[in-house]
């Protein structure tokens, strides 16, 4: 019998991309064409995801444009040779979401928001994280996208 892949709800979605160490967030450049890349996101709350930048670049200029974006994201990945099925495969967890990216203006929510990228990535030096923010709190954009409808997710376990 084979596996097939099973669909999975809002919560499950969510920890798939809380265990993403990168989450490729696609948007839409001004001529139109595609636009992707692997980002580190963190996320607050159900329907909010944070990422930061510097003040300039492609992906802003993308974002000014269209704010409309996708998130997807894989936690596992696992190719597999079945022998008694004489079959390649692979076990997966994935998610997708839809969101409206914006760009923080509030230094307050900007600060959380790093904070909690921080604690995500860098848990062991939160020590420092404060006076990091305060030195580069100026020149950095933090973007926050939130989610226009509920993820989903799909595993072949």
């Amino acid at each position: 019998m084979r596996k097939v892949q099973r669909q999975r709800d809002a919560a499950w979605a969510l920890e798939v991309f809380d265990k993403a160490p990168y989450v490729t967030v696609s948007m839409t450049r001004p001529d139109s064409s595609p636009y992707g890349l692997p980002l580190s996101l963190v996320r607050s709350g159900d329907d909010r995801f944070y990422f930061h930048c510097a003040d300039g670049g492609e992906k802003l200029d993308c974002l000014k444009v269209n704010p409309v974006v996708s998130l997807s994201a894989v936690s596992r990945c696992t190719p597999r040779f079945e022998e008694d099925k004489q079959n390649f495969t692979e076990y997966y967890h994935s998610a997708v979401a839809l969101g409206r990216a914006e760009i923080v203006e509030d230094d307050c929510e900007k600060i959380e928001a790093l904070r909690l990228l921080c604690e995500r990535f860098l848990p062991k030096f939160m020590e420092h994280c404060d006076d990091a923010i305060a030195r580069s709190l100026s020149r950095t954009t933090v973007v926050r996208i939130t989610l226009t409808e509920p993820p989903v997710g799909k595993c072949k376990p």
